[in-house]
């Protein structure tokens, strides 16, 4: 027997619950894991609210998680039982003592890097990777905007921006966030609880404000975004904490200096092997060589049976950086 977190009903945390299942063996092209360590998203808790449902319910939770191969489907040649591994992109489910994961989505992961290290910067370090680095290019001494600076995408968007040579501007909601950021290898931090965001990056870029901004924040921020950007600049849009952006008038656009705006998502961008594997192999060595450091805190480690508890840390926008269910 194995355990799994649940759902048979969209709303908050407390619909989550702890469940004991009877693994099925894997599919042709899948293999099974006994997960070491769970990463938690934000967008599990757009799932487990509704705003993204899933195909069914009742329904699993979680797409990311690292552990070791227990079982290997009949068509999968590239990966054996013992193997070192972590995924992403798995299918609703990750949140389970055992999970079954499509073949073609799971990367082994190097002797330097820890089951944890792993969980907690996957699906975070790859959507960093495809933000930075195809979605927008950013290049050495470049100035741009990320939001949330000091969440688990953002921490990771500061070191890779310093690898870059880039200067990172974060917003962050409070002083110890921005402390978290600065260290982290952001060049400036914009607390938005005290400080105007466009008013400021005007302020540190001398008036030329940026190429780009990259927004995970939603509502509360996009019109702000967009006074940021530079003539023909670039808004991304890849979450939204905040709530959903809605009712947008292109108008607003063409207004702000005829801009663009795109809302990428990680399918779009890692969709054939060579794709997964060249983030996969960017990101691990960055990660092997110390240019990004994804240490858990203890108090963002949960049983799994804690996702409950798990889920209202995250979203009462207390956490730092990444955090994790340990079966």
């Amino acid at each position: 027997m194995a355990t799994r977190i649940e759902f048979s009903q969209h709303g908050g945390p407390e619909v989550l619950k702890a469940v004991e299942f009877t693994p099925k063996d894997p599919a042709e092209n899948e293999v099974q894991v006994e997960n070491k360590a769970i990463g938690i998203n934000y967008i599990d808790t757009y799932i487990r609210s509704g705003l993204y449902p899933p195909p069914s319910l009742p329904s699993g939770l979680g797409t990311e998680a690292a552990g070791v191969i227990s079982k290997v489907g009949s068509g999968v040649t590239h990966l054996k039982v013992g193997d070192r591994v972590v995924y992403a992109q798995s299918g609703l489910g990750a949140y389970s003592s055992v999970h079954n994961a499509p073949a073609d989505k799971v990367a082994k992961i190097p002797d330097a890097i820890s089951f944890e290290q792993a969980a907690a910067s996957f699906l975070k370090g790859l959507t960093v990777f495809y933000l930075l680095r195809k979605t927008y290019e950013i290049k050495a001494n470049e100035t741009f905007l990320f939001h949330a600076a000091a969440g688990g995408v953002g921490l990771i968007a500061c070191q890779w921006a310093k690898a870059l040579g880039a200067k990172l501007i974060g917003t962050v909601g409070s002083a110890q966030k921005a402390e978290r950021a600065l260290q982290a290898g952001a060049w400036q931090t914009i607390n938005y609880q005290h400080e105007n965001i466009s008013e400021r990056v005007k302020e540190l870029t001398g008036g030329k404000k940026v190429a780009v901004v990259y927004d995970s924040v939603g509502k509360e921020t996009w019109e702000a975004s967009l006074d940021c950007l530079q003539r023909r600049g670039l808004m991304v849009s890849f979450g939204n904490s905040s709530g959903p952006v809605t009712g947008v008038n292109l108008g607003i656009l063409n207004q702000k200096g005829s801009l663009y705006v795109t809302r990428p998502s990680l399918n779009g961008y890692l969709t054939t092997r060579a794709e997964f594997d060249e983030a996969c192999n960017e990101l691990f060595s960055l990660i092997a060589s110390g240019a990004v450091k994804v240490d858990v805190a203890e108090n963002q480690k949960f049983a799994l049976k804690d996702a409950v508890l798990a889920h209202k840390t995250l979203e009462s926008r207390a956490t730092q950086g990444s955090s994790l269910l340990i079966p």
